[in-house]
């Protein structure tokens, strides 16, 4: 197993190519729709169990954790049962719950019935030990040592730095023997700022990769936190070749971050001391601020979509698709001097600029009267980017219109009666009125069609930024697990 994770295994820590285990340390050439079947992680997570078990070792733990959450946990679409993904991480494609039933079906399905079987291990002897590898929200009725813990473990976020377990504990009627718990402290993390207390009282932290250990007779009330420091880091991907060294994956702690991408992988930093400039986290309130616009034309509704940056009314995209993310915006207050957290109703009479839910940084923006919608960056930006929302000019309560900033009376504009990827521009409305250019520069907002992953980040590329989200997350999208980070 040291072999295969020191010379075979992707950043999720999942391992084979087409199947098979290639050249050792050439893995920058591997990286296609083949990577990864889901049976290898499954079988490499039951040998890591067992070597835990053997010996102890931190590092079996450690990857036990890596696999469970980057390579497990998102091998099923969402929670349709059925329907599994036979290869990661470049997107193989999933199967049908009915119509079809590779081996990673059945390995699949029972690593989801197996999520909480590496949470606790306990070590026989005189006295009662546990050891506790895998911070997970659980309980376990511990006969040997005579009590009850109940692990809560606050979800993680990207704007709080911080991994959070609470352990309470109730003993067991007559209970008396004292017992042992023993708390991996995880490599990905660091001293500054973790602490451990029991009833408040401070323990003394040991070094990451290695194991806290706790004596005591357990009380009820008896309350032990845990508070490990979650950052950012790179991982050069396995391969010895130095034409390869740029090429790198991006942890947040034991969260393997993927990229919203079809393709472009460069991204600007290079050290591990500009991670925190060149990749920020994504605030909560941000999703306050997504939103969608849809028409009906015919019998079927459409929404406004960022189409490879050209903007076009397409049909209403399923769930958990890059349709999904190219037909949502970020709505963005024009008042630079403006801090203010808003909802959908108060943007109406302001002046605002749409950013693509997938391309943080970049703009929607006018390219002149009749002239079609393009996608700019926003450092870039001459104004064209600006609109101001308006009550909709079709009358109709909950629709609004999209009037140019630079040239009053100029409207987003679809037409009536179209088809899939009609082109939108900025057309002007005449002295009259005219019901067909009302009903086709008004639109229904509604919230987006996605939302930010609690776990989001924004990378700075070379071209264009990133949006980060745990590989995990990730239903039918396009992606890139690595990116190509230079200096």
């Amino acid at each position: 197993m040291d072999i295969v994770n020191s010379s075979h295994s992707y950043a999720t820590g999942g391992t084979s190519v087409g199947e098979f285990w290639s050249d050792p340390k050439r893995l920058a050439t591997t990286l296609h729709t083949e990577n990864e079947e889901s049976c290898t992680t499954y079988n490499m997570l039951k040998v890591s169990r067992h070597l835990f078990r053997w010996t102890k070792e931190m590092a079996y733990a450690d990857y036990y954790e890596r696999a469970l959450t980057n390579g497990v946990l998102g091998i099923q679409r969402g929670t349709e049962p059925g329907v599994m993904i036979y290869m990661l991480p470049q997107h193989h494609g999933w199967g049908t719950s009915y119509d079809s039933f590779w081996c990673c079906y059945g390995t699949g399905i029972e690593s989801f019935s197996k999520l909480g079987d590496s949470i606790y291990f306990e070590e026989e002897g005189e006295a009662p030990g546990l050891y506790i590898i895998q911070y997970i929200s659980s309980s376990l009725d511990w006969k040997s040592g005579q009590i009850v813990i109940n692990q809560k473990v606050d979800p993680v976020v990207s704007s709080d730095p911080y991994l959070r377990v609470t352990l309470t504990f109730s003993p067991n009627e007559g209970s008396s023997q004292a017992s042992t718990l023993n708390l991996r402290i995880p490599f990905w993390t660091h001293l500054d700022g973790a602490t451990a207390t029991i009833n408040s009282q401070s323990l003394a932290m040991p070094a990451p990769g290695s194991f806290l250990s706790v004596n005591r007779k357990w009380s009820s009330g008896d309350k032990l936190s845990l508070q490990l420091p979650i950052s950012l880091r790179t991982e050069a991907i396995q391969d010895d070749r130095h034409q390869y060294a740029s090429i790198q994956a991006i942890l947040y702690g034991p969260y393997l971050l993927a990229g919203h991408t079809s393709g472009d992988w460069n991204l600007k930093t290079g050290s591990a001391e500009s991670l925190s400039e060149s990749i920020t986290p994504i605030p909560a309130s941000y999703n306050e601020q997504l939103i969608s616009f849809s028409q009906d034309s015919g019998n079927s509704t459409f929404v406004l979509t960022n189409s490879n940056q050209s903007i076009t009314m397409e049909e209403h995209p399923k769930s958990g698709t890059d349709a999904c993310l190219q037909a949502t915006f970020r709505i963005v207050l024009n008042e630079s001097s403006s801090s203010e957290v808003f909802g959908i109703k108060d943007v109406i009479g302001k002046s605002v600029m749409l950013e693509p839910f997938d391309l943080p940084g970049m703009l929607l923006a006018q390219q002149g009267t009749d002239g079609g919608l393009s996608v700019t960056n926003s450092a870039d930006d001459d104004g064209s980017s600006i609109f101001r929302v308006v009550s909709g000019l079709d009358g109709k309560d909950g629709t609004v219109s999209l009037e140019s900033g630079s040239q009053a009376g100029c409207y987003i504009y679809s037409g009536v009666n179209y088809k899939p990827g009609q082109s939108m521009k900025l057309s002007c409305e005449s002295g009259s009125s005219d019901t067909g250019f009302n009903q086709g520069a008004s639109f229904v907002m509604n919230k987006g069609l996605r939302e930010y992953h609690p776990i989001s980040f924004v990378a700075k590329g070379d071209k264009r930024n990133f949006l980060l989200a745990p590989l995990h997350s990730f239903r039918d999208e396009f992606y890139t697990i690595y990116f190509n980070i230079q200096a």
